[in-house]
This record gives C-alpha cells, sequence and structure tokens, in this order.
C-alpha cells in the first residue's frame, strides 16, 4: 500500500484532475498563507476572517501574553456554546434546587398484565407474569434508598396477580442491588375498580356482567319472545364492539350509555383513592395495579385528548404537589400539570337544591369519601 501523494507542505493531493472548485480554492489559499496570520481578504465575511484567524491561534498553540492581555471570549462563547447545546438535548428543563416543589405522593396508575381472557375472572398468562415482575425489577433499579413503595391493585384477579409479581420483581431487584427499601404488601382499594355495569343482580364489573349477560342473552336467543332490556342491549353492544375488532373503551369514553358507570365517576374514584393515599403515606411511591379503561379516562382528563390505550404493564405518573392543589400527569411523553379536583366541592349531578356552586375564595373542604 502506498501513501497518500502530498505536496510540500504536508496537504493532500485531491487524486484528481479537476477538483471541485471550492477545493481548489482551498488548496491554492493554504500553499500561500501562514496559519498563525489572520485572512487579510477583507471582502470575506467578518465572521469567517475571525474563524480561521482562531483556527491559526490554535495551531501555534497557548499564547505568551499575559493572561490580562489574553482575549479569552472566542473560547468562552464556544465553551457556553457547547454547554448549552448538551444541556438542551434532555426534553426536561430542570429548575434549580430551591425551585423545585416537595411531591408529597408519586402514583403509578399500572395496567395490568396480559391477562388470559376477559369474558371470565381470569388470571394473567405467562407472559403477563413476566411483563409485572419485569416492571418490579426495573423499578427497583430507580428507587433510593430510604424509599417506601405503597402496592395496591383492583380487587380482580388479573389486578391481583399484577400487584403481586410487581412486588417480586422489587423484591429481588432490591436484594440484587442491594437496597434498603419499605415495600408494603398489596391490598385491594375499592376507589381503584374497574368501571361498573348496572345489571338485575346490582353493579358488577364489566367482565363479571358478562356471564349474565351471556346466560340472559342466550335465553332470548333460544325463545324469540319479547324485548331485551335496556342493560342487555347496552352491554351486547359493547361485547360486540370488541368483537368486531374496534374498541370498546373508545365506545365507553364518547357514547353514554345509562347502565354503564360514567367515565367522569372513575375519575373522581381515583382521584379520591390518590388522596387518601397521599394522606395515609406522605412521600411515597405508590404502585397501583387496575384496568385500562379508568386509566385511559384519567388521561384523557388531564392531557385533554385521548393519547390511546394503555399497553399491558404501561402506566400514568402522577405527582402531587406540597399542598395537594397541584399535580403533575405525564403519559407517553406529554406532561400536563392540573389542579387536584376537591372531590367535595364538586357537583353530584342531582336534583338538590341544597347544593351551591363554590364561590371564588372559598376554601376547599377535606374530601371525606
Amino acid at each position: 500500500m502506498t501513501d497518500e501523494p502530498r505536496d510540500r507542505r504536508g496537504l493532500p493531493n485531491t487524486q484528481r484532475v479537476d477538483p471541485p472548485r471550492y477545493l481548489a480554492t482551498y488548496l491554492d489559499r493554504q500553499k500561500t498563507q501562514d496559519p498563525t496570520e489572520g485572512d487579510s481578504d477583507e471582502s470575506l465575511p467578518l465572521y469567517l476572517r475571525r474563524f480561521r484567524q482562531r483556527q491559526g491561534e490554535d495551531r501555534q498553540g497557548p499564547t505568551s501574553l499575559p493572561l490580562e492581555q489574553r482575549d479569552i471570549r472566542p473560547n468562552i462563547g464556544h465553551g457556553m456554546q457547547k454547554a448549552m447545546s448538551e444541556d438542551n438535548r434532555t426534553k426536561e428543563i430542570s429548575a434549580p434546587p430551591h425551585a423545585k416543589k416537595a411531591v408529597v405522593a408519586d402514583v403509578y396508575l399500572i395496567r395490568h398484565g396480559e391477562t388470559q381472557g376477559y369474558s371470565t375472572e381470569s388470571g394473567l398468562t405467562p407472559l403477563g407474569t413476566w411483563q409485572a415482575h419485569t416492571y418490579g425489577h426495573t423499578v427497583s433499579k430507580r428507587v433510593s434508598p430510604g424509599e417506601t413503595i405503597v402496592l395496591r391493585h383492583a380487587d380482580t384477579n388479573r389486578a391481583r396477580e399484577t400487584a403481586q409479581n410487581i412486588e417480586r420483581g422489587l423484591q429481588d431487584g432490591l436484594a440484587m442491588f442491594d437496597k434498603d427499601v419499605k415495600v408494603l404488601e398489596p391490598e385491594p382499594m375499592e376507589e381503584f375498580r374497574n368501571f361498573g355495569v348496572a345489571t338485575p343482580e346490582g353493579i358488577r364489573d364489566v367482565t363479571a356482567a358478562f356471564r349474565k349477560y351471556y346466560s340472559t342473552l342466550e335465553q332470548f336467543e333460544r325463545t324469540a319472545l319479547g324485548d331485551r332490556p335496556l342493560w342487555l342491549v347496552e352491554i351486547d353492544r359493547f361485547w360486540r364492539t370488541q368483537q368486531g375488532g374496534a374498541d370498546p373503551i373508545q365506545h365507553w369514553l364518547q357514547i353514554p350509555m345509562l347502565h354503564f358507570e360514567p367515565p367522569v365517576m372513575c375519575i373522581r374514584r381515583f382521584w379520591t383513592g390518590i388522596q387518601r393515599l397521599a394522606h395515609e403515606h406522605p412521600g411515597a411511591r405508590m404502585m397501583i395495579a387496575t384496568h385500562s379503561g379508568p386509566i385511559r379516562a384519567f388521561a384523557v382528563a388531564a392531557l385533554g385528548y385521548d393519547p390511546g390505550e394503555p399497553y399491558n404493564t404501561e402506566h400514568v405518573r402522577i405527582k402531587v404537589f406540597e399542598g395537594g392543589t397541584e399535580a403533575l400527569v405525564s403519559y407517553r411523553n406529554r406532561v400536563q400539570e392540573i389542579h387536584v379536583p376537591q372531590i367535595s366541592t364538586l357537583p353530584t349531578w342531582q336534583l338538590d337544591e341544597a347544593w351551591v356552586p363554590p364561590r371564588a375564595g372559598d376554601q376547599p373542604m377535606a374530601t371525606s369519601d
């Protein structure tokens, strides 16, 4: 292999008969110009002359002038520019320590892992178990020693098993990384249940209501007598939406149904549970395994648009700040600052003349739910 041909000053040749104009001009200038001197061509822009002058100074090495006589502005500008570009690569702008608000509750609303089916009260599949365990192990890398983690879940098999496997993953990771973190055992909470359906047997979880729906529908199809009750018609629409390949949760969010719990009531329940946990375990990290419908409704209310169905073990995160009146809700790279609703001051939407809308300046009442 032969070395690349160079001229008398050590500059590389192009190995072309007709080099590009810009390259030929550059090589000609380098042959005739001393790199330690600035560019004397007044026709060039000032910024280009200064740039070439700084290049010459860098090649020459440290200047012998005293420090007070050196022009260090170009280096300061370049260093600041580089530092600013490095800092701006992150999506989040960090506030100074004195400007940060204290977080009294860090809440994760986690959808359950993959389940064996939604027509029965089934548990998780092996993949769903692995998803939950991996989620807990990942969280164990991010927590700091001395933290407290509170595990809660909806009272369904798939949510319960998700919380239990998250705890196992947490404990495995904490033992591996040798972190002293307090983990409270999973417990069910009524506030974080799935949305309900009114059936002749009472309000049931939408999955539990499916069994009553299926047996009743079979009787009507076998006898073909009488009109179907409205609750049966509505739940039939809901499940056939899923069977047709559409989104039943979007159907629930957008189409009013008289026998289904409204999305806004799920949001109120969730906020009631979050406020109760923040009061009972201030400063803790709350991990709540629940269902996609209420989680999605919660995100829609906070962000102002529908960001879509959460995947298995995907979460919506809520940071409640000190004072309990403000919070940050984040979901899929979108962060929204909101005011925490005071449940006791919200209307009940009943014909009750005793309720009076709160006036401006009134102090919010403590939640009694």
